[in-house]
């Protein structure tokens, strides 16, 4: 007869250790993580601006039950909701990710870091104005964008060697690990609470991809983020309260993570968690689209004048792509909802080469309605460049490599144009932050008067000033 297992309570997975004390100890002092934080909480609040013109966006947000108002609450940018962090965050996460528009890190699993914002936004304006109601010293948005360069880093570091889609879970649950922690410092607490908070969003129930491929694709995935990020909120205010962890939630034989939902495999590291991933975002900069086809489009748009006048001498549409491509967006078939459409390579593609462009718009019943836009997707074949794929993997060029080239029914072709690197990757940061910019400006005006637009930029736009703005303050100025 085996022996008992012992019940015991081992020590803390290393895992667990090595997040707490990444975000309880690790000073931010690299200028290039804070100023690209700066760009891409502008970037992703402006997105979170655009998708307040999507009803099916804003039925979603506001407090659970009509009416209520939180004193002292945190607001929602956009909107004249102020509620409890935990609504809040779920908000916030939302409306940011709801486009597809916010930043990406695409490695062994892919993702969207600024997720988190809607946690870490949401907690530091419910703090600060708790704070001032008592007379206290506000947080300031230095706090938010340390909080920010935290969780790109756990999530983008996560992400590196160990593919959660392959054992299809979805990546939003490295978003409520890495909200989880950052939030639960935010709050104040010890190192062993710290350790607490995160083995609780681990043991928590994780998502699965289901909504993300075919043939239920669906609108979940852009609240999704949301979801999670506002349940480490939750967790977070649990371990604040006292509640216990789990130290092996990992490891733990038969029960723990790596058993049950990791093929037995435990998680592999690539580099120690410090300020790279934010160095290295990629930021969605002209187009809302999965990020593994913004170079495609960027192609597209290449060979817009080339075929828009010749859509019918069209004979096939090759495009060279990578593996991860390959298997995220490459779909044939009937786009049911813009959930569908804007996770597929062929309509993305389909709709460069057909007008010149890619908006959020271009998602809807309306645009997809056009018969063109399936009868060139018929034509297209993708195929994957075991180089691209390579390429994208490795460290030191994470390219997202793309190619198309057009064969007509005559017999000529276009050039097959080539397009490694996308716009809003470090590469192309030069060229890339004025673009974003204009981005950010473009969705203020959706939202606000041309006062209220010049005010926000004046702060946002100013990286000594804004790091020393009050949080409230800062979210004051998006209330409409």
């Amino acid at each position: 007869m085996s022996a008992p297992l012992s019940n015991v309570r081992p020590e803390p997975d290393q895992v667990l250790v090595d997040i707490a004390r990444y975000v309880d100890q690790f000073p931010i002092d690299s200028q290039e993580a804070l100023t690209t934080a700066r760009n891409c909480l502008i970037d992703t609040l402006g997105c979170g601006l655009e998708a307040l013109s999507y009803p099916a966006c804003t039925k979603l947000m506001g407090p659970i039950v009509p009416g209520t108002i939180v004193p002292h609450g945190a607001k929602v940018p956009g909107t004249q909701f102020q509620l409890d962090p935990v609504h809040a965050a779920f908000n916030i996460g939302c409306m940011i990710r709801w486009l597809d528009f916010n930043d990406t890190w695409l490695a062994a699993e892919w993702g969207h870091p600024s997720d988190n914002l809607g946690g870490i936004l949401a907690t530091a304006d419910w703090l600060s104005r708790n704070q001032v109601a008592v007379g206290k010293s506000p947080l300031t948005m230095r706090t938010v964008l340390e909080g920010m360069i935290k969780a790109h880093e756990i999530q983008g570091v996560l992400a590196l060697e160990n593919s959660f889609n392959r054992v299809g879970l979805d990546h939003v649950l490295l978003v409520k690990v890495a909200s989880t922690a950052v939030v639960a410092k935010m709050l104040g607490l010890s190192f062993d609470e710290i350790v607490n908070a995160v083995s609780l969003a681990w043991v928590d129930g994780q998502s699965l991809r289901t909504y993300r491929h075919a043939p239920n694709t669906g609108s979940r995935k852009s609240w999704a983020a949301g979801d999670a990020t506002s349940r480490a909120v939750r967790l977070a205010l649990m371990a604040q309260k006292g509640e216990m962890g789990y130290p092996s939630v990992l490891t733990a034989k038969t029960w723990g993570f790596y058993d049950v939902l990791f093929k037995g495999q435990p998680f592999k590291f690539q580099r120690p968690y410090g300020t790279y991933v934010m160095e290295n975002v990629l930021f969605k900069i002209s187009f809302p689209a999965e990020f593994h086809a913004q170079t495609a489009v960027e192609c597209a748009l290449k060979l817009h004048d080339q075929v828009k006048n010749r859509l019918d001498d069209i004979d096939r549409v090759v495009i060279t792509t990578h593996e991860s491509a390959i298997r995220i967006i490459d779909k044939k078939g009937p786009l049911n909802n813009p959930a569908d459409r804007d996770h597929c390579i062929q309509y993305m593609s389909a709709i460069g080469l057909i007008f010149g462009r890619l908006t959020a718009a271009d998602y809807e019943d309306s645009v997809a309605s056009d018969p063109r836009i399936d009868l060139l997707r018929d034509k297209m074949t993708c195929v994957e460049n075991a180089d691209y794929s390579r390429d994208y993997l490795d460290p030191n060029k994470r390219s997202i490599a793309n190619a198309i080239q057009i064969f007509f029914k005559d017999g000529t072709h276009t050039e097959n144009v080539v397009v490694e690197y996308p716009i809003g990757h470090r590469r192309r940061r030069a060229e890339g932050i004025p673009h974003l910019e204009a981005k950010f400006r473009t969705n203020l005006a959706r939202r606000f008067p041309a006062r209220q637009q010049q005010a926000i930029l004046a702060l946002a736009l100013d990286q000594a000033r804004l790091e020393n703005t009050p949080v409230h303050e800062f979210v004051d100025l998006f209330v409409i």
